[in-house]
């Protein structure tokens, strides 16, 4: 047989200029015609066609480049149980997997196929399909839109055929689509989104609005991957465009088809049900309506991926959540921090154990019967009962091989199957599981598994096995009708979605099972007020909503949240986030085995505080497992910092903090590491002698403040019927930001805790002032006493005044900030209620409270806030708590220690620290100092010019502790220094060794008061 003729040079080099190399040993011409005249069948001809296309395209074949069979070979996979080929006819690692069909048979049977082993083939990007005639290749990157490329036989006389089949065997990601179906989904939701705001606009009632919708988006789901009739509901709304009110009547004819299966005009339609199309109402389009409903359907919608399109489409509907359609989504990662320990991880665990047995058992079962594909001496009746076994048993006196057989297949089929059926019957409870996303994943992640476990069992050598876990493993309770029916849309695609990408195609008879366990009611309170039960499931995961004990009042009603604390009193402190509700109830279905596992994600100042009981309580009663401390989180459209908490009723293996392995996680959310370090300050306590010393700022309620230059003015008026002057009832007051920026000078209106209404009225400019600005809004105040006490601040803080009375200076610190600052104020400012009061003046304790020991301290035993995670300073957890050196506690008169030389270094120091400051704050040549208008109040700080202010505008304790210049450095050395010597420590002592030593000192003290 003659060479063929090789292509000429000019084609050689255009060829190579495409990017691949070309060693021709047949022409294109040669190849499309032997394989045109082929009449060879499908087994005679599958490796020929493809030895012939290696050649035709200057590759190796299977058997030449990998005679191993390891990474590139024919007959990929395991044989099947009862004889026949592997997993795929060719499969190359990383590239693709092949099967081959005869001339003009089922190519969709053969892609069925290889999406049913892409798994087992380590899911290669491409699979492709073949029947000698025609090459089909599919794309199968998990989060780009599925792509087809045909290549018939004739194609392969041009290049692109011949340069994308060259891409399939040694560059496929040539062949990557370039739309993701995030893209795409983004797409479909802004599009939707807006036709249903076009809807809501026209005075259509919301909920009919979102069901309307989500049946139009089921159907054009259903068109896309091919349930529906090709093109119907399209072809529907194209003809609907001519005359709108068609729409009303096809439609609602198409729905009603849907629900109970039937024909719509000419064309078939399946069996939906579901409860989705129990309805058949319509809301009418207009003609700029139906144009986009034209553009929406001509979309890919098979397409879609539900763990956004859920969160997307749902503020699309909620016309409370629009604004934040597009900007943001939680992406399934984060969500699979959750699901992945707590639902799959333990059974993944279980199978490993149960793979373990399963593959002894075949071992032995093959000892008997060589696997298929091989020689067998013996016959294994594969279908013998057990009376049939237990007979032949009794008429031999040595058992027959077969019977021998039997019983280890036996034995191995009854295993693996009562691990199926534990997935089948596997429950994921989300009780507040918003458009779904944490029970889709869920789903999505038992049924990999379940496909694992089938792959792998038959690689063992068992039968194949039908896969039968379904949308009936989830449960959800969502408050939002809106998100409650669109959660059931969303399992639905995805369950379809799945079983069609993975080749076993979608249920039928119906399509859709109905979904009602997910119910939409409130998941902690019935209407009566007592508290609703949660289903008994194995797990419970979710983002429950967050809203802080201020806001519940506020978005809630205060006689919900009133009902709320009652019925969970003594399981969530009052005062607690909205959250911290779920985890008790997690908690308590935990510990009477209605669930087994749960995790949730909660603000990140679950870690302190009040909130951190229903933590101290998971760890009394079981255990973290997993947890992220502090994790950057989306929530309706806006980023948040939260935490992420793992937990059962005993340990679930090796547990896991922040992504690392620990032996303890505390109810702080810190641990302890395998070589034992960690403190577990969550058992620190409030010290007795730390007592009555710290005080949240008052609490307006109301717009009592004034600016500076109307207080100076009311200040030196006169004229008042009971002849005393304003500065009574005027006072300096400060705010987190006239603390950590630069004074305000904001004053406010103060007429103390208990002055009565008439005596105020006798301070005429102020009291007239609250009448305009205050007085209206605070008599329609829900609580009664913030209305019926209207001139006084809601919360005046009288125990705080008292406590300030004798002194002329008090510490004062923000409540949130980015660095723990302390500050001097005069004791006749009044603080707000973002800063609390210490109610000290002297130098030593200010130190105390400056050293890098209490600041580490308060650093673990502090909550956090918001997006830039500031440490927020609490009294009872960060100060009540922080053992201060033996003799200089907060209990003992400064006067008492001014003679102690611990005492007295700590105050030389701090003295020296607060000067350098105040100088760097306000030096002389850019400020100067003018006395109030009347004695007694501190004296005003102004700029000399406008080029000094603006250099003080950036003169701030915030700029000055990120700069932390080196000056700053020594004073803050020198400072901790003589804090060390005073408690009887060497000044390098580590942080993990000062924290250590403080909660001995805390315990300590606490077993001798208690």
């Amino acid at each position: 047989m003659s060479l063929p003729q090789l292509p000429s040079r000019a084609r050689q080099q255009a060829i190579l200029r495409q990017g691949y190399n070309w060693k021709l040993i047949v022409t294109p011409a040669q190849f499309i015609a032997k394989w045109k005249a082929s009449s060879l069948k499908e087994s005679s001809a599958s490796q020929s066609h493809f030895i012939d296309l290696c050649e035709l395209l200057g590759q190796q074949s299977p058997t030449n480049a990998d005679p191993d069979g390891t990474w590139y070979c024919f007959e990929a996979g395991s044989a099947k149980t009862g004889g026949g080929d592997g997993w795929a006819d060719v499969w190359k690692k990383g590239c693709f997997a092949w099967e081959y069909k005869g001339k003009h048979k089922d190519l969709n049977a053969a892609y069925a196929q290889l999406q049913r082993y892409a798994v087992a083939l380590e899911n290669p990007p491409l699979l492709i399909v073949s029947d000698m005639e025609t090459i089909v290749i599919h794309t199968n990157w998990t989060n780009t839109v599925h792509a087809v490329i045909a290549i018939p036989l004739d194609a392969l006389a041009a290049e692109d055929g011949l340069r994308n089949l060259t891409w399939a065997f040694s560059d496929p990601e040539q062949l990557k689509p370039g739309l993701t179906r995030e893209e795409l989904t983004k797409d479909a939701a802004r599009e939707f989104a807006t036709l249903a705001s076009a809807l809501h606009n026209r005075g259509f009632e919301p909920r009919r609005v979102a069901h309307f919708c989500n049946k139009l988006l089921f159907c054009m789901f259903a068109e896309s991957i091919g349930i529906l009739p090709p093109k119907l509901f399209t072809r529907m709304v194209e003809t609907a465009v001519q005359k709108p009110k068609r729409l009303e009547k096809m439609a609602a004819g198409l729905f009603a088809a849907m629900m109970e299966g039937g024909t719509f005009g000419v064309d078939i339609i399946d069996w939906f049900d579901g409860g989705l199309f129990a309805d058949s109402d319509v809301l009418p389009l207009t003609m700029e309506e139906l144009w986009r409903l034209r553009r929406i359907a001509r979309l890919d919608w098979s397409q879609v991926e539900p763990s956004i399109f859920g969160t997307l489409f749902e503020r699309g509907l909620d016309p409370d959540k629009r604004s934040q359609l597009g900007a943001h989504y939680t992406d399934s990662r984060s969500i699979m921090r959750i699901v992945d320990p707590v639902v799959l991880a333990p059974l993944r665990d279980e199978w490993a154990s149960v793979r373990n047995e399963l593959a002894g058992l075949m071992d032995k079962f093959h000892q008997f019967v060589p696997k298929p594909n091989t020689q067998a001496n013996v016959r294994v009746d594969w279908n013998l009962t057990p009376e049939e076994r237990s007979l032949l048993r009794s008429a031999h006196k040595k058992p027959a091989v077969a019977i021998e057989a039997n019983d280890l297949l036996t034995d191995a089929q009854t295993r693996c199957n009562a691990f199926l059926n534990r997935l089948a019957n596997f429950r994921v409870l989300d009780p507040a599981c918003g458009s779904g996303n944490f029970l889709y994943l869920a789903l999505l992640g038992l049924k990999d598994l379940e496909h694992q476990v089938i792959l792998e069992a038959e690689r063992l050598g068992l039968p194949p096995i039908l896969p039968t876990v379904g949308p009936r493993t989830v449960r959800g309770i969502e408050l939002n009708a809106y998100a409650a029916e669109l959660a059931r849309v969303t399992i639905w695609i995805g369950q379809i979605q799945w079983m069609i990408r993975h080749g076993w195609g979608h249920d039928k008879d119906p399509v859709l099972q109905p979904l009602d366990q997910i119910s939409c009611r409130d998941a902690l309170l019935n209407d009566d007020g007592s508290e609703a039960e949660w289903p008994g499931v194995d797990c419970i995961v979710g983002n429950p909503p967050f809203l802080g004990d201020k806001k519940m009042i506020s978005e809630m009603g205060e006689e919900y949240v009133a009902k709320l604390r009652n019925r969970y009193d003594g399981r969530v402190p009052g005062g607690a986030d909205l959250v911290t509700y779920w985890f008790a109830k997690a908690r308590q279905a935990i510990e009477t085995g209605n669930a087994h596992r749960a995790g949730l994600v909660c603000t990140n100042s679950i870690r302190g505080g009040k909130n951190r009981k229903v933590l101290d309580d998971i760890c009394e009663t079981g255990n973290i497992f997993e947890a992220w401390s502090d994790e950057a989180w989306i929530l309706d459209g806006a980023a948040v910092r939260v935490s992420i908490v793992c937990f059962a009723s005993k340990p679930q293996g090796q547990a896991r903090l922040d992504d690392c392995p620990v032996t303890e996680i505390y109810a702080d959310l810190t641990g302890k590491s395998g070589n034992g370090d960690g403190i577990d300050l969550t058992v620190a306590r409030r010290l007795q002698e730390n007592m009555g010393v710290i005080f949240m700022g008052t609490t307006k309620v109301g717009a009592f403040n004034i600016p500076g230059e109307t207080a100076r003015k009311w200040l030196v008026e006169f004229g008042n019927p009971n002849r005393k002057n304003n500065s009574d009832v005027l006072k300096p007051w400060v705010n987190a930001r006239d603390i950590t920026k630069r004074p305000t000078d904001q004053w406010a209106v103060d007429f103390g805790t208990e002055m009565p209404e008439g005596e105020a009225a006798l301070y005429q400019a102020p009291f007239e002032y609250l009448v305009r600005d205050v007085k209206a809004a605070r008599v329609s105040n829900r609580r009664d006493v913030y209305a019926r006490l209207w001139w006084l601040y809601g919360e005046p803080r009288p125990a705080m005044r008292k406590a300030l009375q004798p002194l002329r200076r008090y510490i004062a610190t923000p409540s949130v900030a980015k660095h723990r600052i302390f500050v001097f104020l005069a004791s006749v400012v009044v603080p707000d209620h973002a800063v609390f009061a210490v109610c000290r003046d002297d130098d030593t304790t200010f130190g105390i409270l400056h050293s890098r020991f209490h600041q580490e301290w308060t650093l673990r035993t502090c909550t956090w806030l918001g997006v830039a995670n500031d440490p927020r300073y609490t009294p009872t957890s960060t100060f009540e708590t922080f053992p201060f050196p033996e003799g200089l506690t907060p209990n003992i008169p400064a006067a008492a220690y001014a003679t102690d030389p611990r005492a007295i270094a700590i105050a030389d120091a701090a003295r020296k620290l607060n000067e350098l400051r105040e100088h760097w704050l306000n030096p002389p040549e850019l400020v100067r100092r003018e006395p109030e208008v009347v004695p007694g109040f501190p004296d005003r700080l102004i700029p000399i010019d406008a080029k000094a202010a603006a250099v003080l505008k950036t003169r701030t304790l915030t700029n000055l502790y990120n700069q932390n210049p080196a000056w700053l450095q020594e004073a803050h050395r020198i400072l901790d220094e003589a804090v060390a010597a005073a408690y009887g420590w060497p000044m390098d002592i580590s942080e993990d060794e000062a924290l250590k030593r403080l909660l001995e000192l805390n315990l300590a003290r606490n077993s001798t008061t208690s």
